[in-house]
């Protein structure tokens, strides 16, 4: 099987999950989607008209019963891109431009501070290869930074402290800047929810709220009510107007002593996580916003779901990109031929891509990987310079994967000059 023929099965595997299948050429309007630079056909992008999904074929054409007055297309590698239907004779065209995300983290407050924000700008401005920012919506900690619609954000009084005034114009003016915009939000780890909401909770084998490490409490991940808060804060993201909607902490706590509402095996774990990006591919659908999640970055490897519910091949099909976060601060048990993973930045972005593209039979477009530019905090302490970061950029860049994600915990990108 080549890899666009077991990407082709792959989402439309998806599309039946969703419940939605590829429509006969009996439908509304019929197309093409092309790349706007070469003309060239772009097959297995993503289409979308009222509410309808399908894909095109080897060739890049579409059938869909439109209700609307537009057809929407997406791809990994390019922009999504709309085209109005009566402003065509004949057949619709919509043409995606080529793009290649390569992005710094804001969080939660980073985003909120003038100062980090116009740093973080700056540098996208000096180097050219910088032009995306991602930011948290949702943060760590369960804050949202805006003003929700959504009512358990006040009841679980999650947008007490609001670090984005104004979410519509923040995208505006990072749009008028010429920066894709992708909205960060941690999903399961809600410390607000799961205390405001305790039949929402992970819990202890004597009944309490369950905390992890850092004092934190989690929503469980078998609870729909919780699913359908974090899709509703990603509906609400994609009206704003992101150009993406990341997914983190989409994952069950690793933990022994953790308790769920369900049998916690890997086949209700996988299909507890698959079950909650397939809702939310769903309910996205209207707005022809890129889906990622980020995942562990030994899901690169393992064959399980690493006991968190993250099995890299039943995930794929389900979102636009896979981002697995391969710092080499977290190969705490380092990968074959690499015991001091901290000592080798290129070869663990490097291995760990191909390992995940030759195992999903997908293109390496599928991927975009975090990279560490903080200090290492789990073998020698060392610090991530200029040569560290700029040896994992290289390694993504050689792979292919659609640009990258640099993360740093305090938004701390100074002297980097990678």
């Amino acid at each position: 099987m080549n890899l666009r023929h077991g990407f082709a099965l792959a989402c439309l595997a998806a599309l039946a999950v969703l419940g939605l299948e590829r429509f006969s050429m009996a439908a509304d309007v019929q197309g093409r989607v092309i790349d706007a630079v070469t003309g060239e056909p772009i097959a297995e992008a993503t289409v979308t008209a009222a509410g309808q999904i399908t894909l095109t074929d080897a060739a890049g054409l579409f059938a869909i019963a439109a209700g609307g007055s537009e057809v929407m297309a997406r791809a990994p590698g390019y922009r999504a891109a709309a085209t109005e239907i009566a402003a065509q004779a004949g057949p619709a065209v919509v043409r995606l431009s080529p793009f290649t995300p390569r992005a710094l983290y804001l969080s939660f407050y980073g985003i909120g501070s003038k100062p980090i924000r116009d740093a973080a700008l700056k540098l996208i401005h000096d180097d050219h290869r910088l032009n995306a920012l991602v930011i948290d919506i949702k943060g760590d900690r369960g804050l949202v930074a805006f003003k929700s619609a959504v009512p358990l954000v006040k009841d679980a009084a999650a947008d007490r402290i609001t670090t984005i005034p104004d979410l519509p114009g923040l995208i505006g003016e990072l749009h008028e800047a010429g920066l894709y915009a992708i909205a960060r939000i941690v999903v399961f780890k809600d410390d607000p929810l799961a205390n405001a909401r305790p039949d929402l909770a992970v819990r202890t084998a004597g009944g309490t709220i369950f905390h992890d490490n850092e004092g934190l409490a989690w929503t469980d991940p078998f609870q729909r009510e919780a699913w359908d808060y974090n899709v509703a804060l990603a509906v609400e993201a994609a009206r704003a107007g992101f150009d993406e909607i990341q997914f983190d902490y989409v994952r069950f706590p690793d933990a022994k002593e953790a308790r769920f509402s369900q049998t916690n095996t890997m086949k209700t774990r996988v299909a507890a996580i698959d079950g909650f990006l397939a809702e939310a591919r769903q309910k996205l659908v209207p707005y022809n916003v890129f889906l990622s999640v980020d995942v562990f970055g030994y899901v690169c490897w393992n064959q399980d779901d690493t006991g968190i519910g993250q099995h890299l091949e039943d995930i794929l099909p389900l979102v636009d990109y896979v981002s697995p976060m391969l710092y080499p601060s977290g190969f705490t048990f380092g990968i074959p031929g690499y015991s001091d993973p901290v000592a080798h930045p290129s070869e663990i972005v490097r291995l760990s891509l191909a390992r995940a593209i030759a195992r999903s039979h997908v293109s390496a477009l599928r991927f975009r990987p975090w990279l560490q530019a903080f200090k290492d905090y789990a073998f020698d302490r060392r610090v991530f310079d200029a040569d560290d970061v700029g040896a994992q950029v290289d390694a993504a860049d050689g792979v292919g994967s659609d640009g990258w994600m640099l993360w740093n915990p305090r938004n701390d990108y100074t002297g980097l000059g990678f």
